[in-house]
């Protein structure tokens, strides 16, 4: 049989494949479609557009095995096969950090731990989550710079999410002079930090001295607020600011500059002046 009288006997063959390729596009469009629109309400965009298109492809290339064998291709079928299995071992081993990506990508889409909108932290990256993709997600930090983040790394890495909780707490170093009492202190600034917007009425603002400075005893200022956005937090920390500072000033209570004391061989603390009066009055006496 020549190859003319094969290519026409296959004819028929040839038309049953190619009306069965149709359909099966055909019906994988249909079932994208349906998919999509039934999981829509309750499944992540990023993770149902990757399923859909993953049942899209499978119909397809059913379609096509199928077209194949009514071709009579059955070794073809099977070599197709073996040459896929080889491709995706070898893709596999030469793309570790986009596959890694991607299926951080798919646990993120389906565990959630952040959503857009939300403000996270992550390698000292801090900003708003704008769009979450299968192999990278975007943030905007609050400079308006818009970064790009391998999921890998959010999803192994420690990630803070500041949005899953309403109250965030402000803790603000200052310091007092040496001089000062420091039980008035501590009762001048919390009564300062009571008035502050937004701040949490059944937690009681604390200031908690912890360490003696160079110049000054230094404490911390504590104080719960109401967290819905990043200027709420911003806005909170400059009014603690303002109110410690006005508070201080009213009861004459000191915040030191730093000072440094220079001791050229005389105990700490001794006065140098009357050492320094001693040498001028021998330098005198000797002329």
């Amino acid at each position: 049989m020549t190859w003319f009288e094969l290519g026409v006997k296959s004819i028929p063959n040839f038309l049953v494949a190619i009306v069965v390729v149709i359909a099966f596009v055909l019906l994988a469009k249909l079932a994208r479609r349906v998919f999509l629109k039934t999981t829509s309400r309750y499944m992540h965009g990023s993770l149902r557009d990757l399923f859909a298109t993953i049942i899209k492809f499978s119909i397809i290339v059913c379609g096509l095995f199928i077209a194949l064998g009514v071709l009579n291709l059955d070794k073809t079928v099977t070599s197709l096969l073996a040459g896929v299995g080889v491709i995706g071992l070898a893709l596999g081993f030469a793309f570790q950090d986009i596959a890694a990506n991607f299926v951080s990508g798919i646990m993120i889409a389906v565990k959630q731990p952040f959503r857009v909108g939300d403000i996270i932290e992550i390698n000292d990256n801090h900003g708003y989550v704008k769009k979450i993709g299968l192999r990278t997600t975007k943030i905007r930090t609050f400079q308006g710079i818009e970064i790009l983040i391998p999921n890998k790394d959010l999803f192994t890495n420690a990630l803070k999410n500041y949005t899953d909780t309403k109250e965030r707490r402000i803790d603000l170093a200052c310091g007092v002079s040496y001089g000062d009492d420091l039980e008035k202190v501590a009762k001048v600034v919390e009564q300062a930090l009571m008035d502050i917007p937004g701040r949490i009425q059944d937690r009681d603002p604390q200031v908690m001295f912890y360490e003696f400075g160079g110049s000054s005893i230094n404490f911390n200022a504590r104080i719960w607020i109401e967290f819905n956005k990043q200027f709420d937090y911003t806005k909170a920390k400059h009014d603690v600011i303002i109110a410690i500072k006005k508070a201080l000033d009213a009861n004459d209570i000191a915040i030191p500059f730093p000072i440094r004391t220079l001791d050229f061989d005389i105990k700490g603390g001794e006065n140098l002046v009357t050492p320094l009066s001693a040498a001028l009055d021998q330098m005198k006496s000797a002329h």
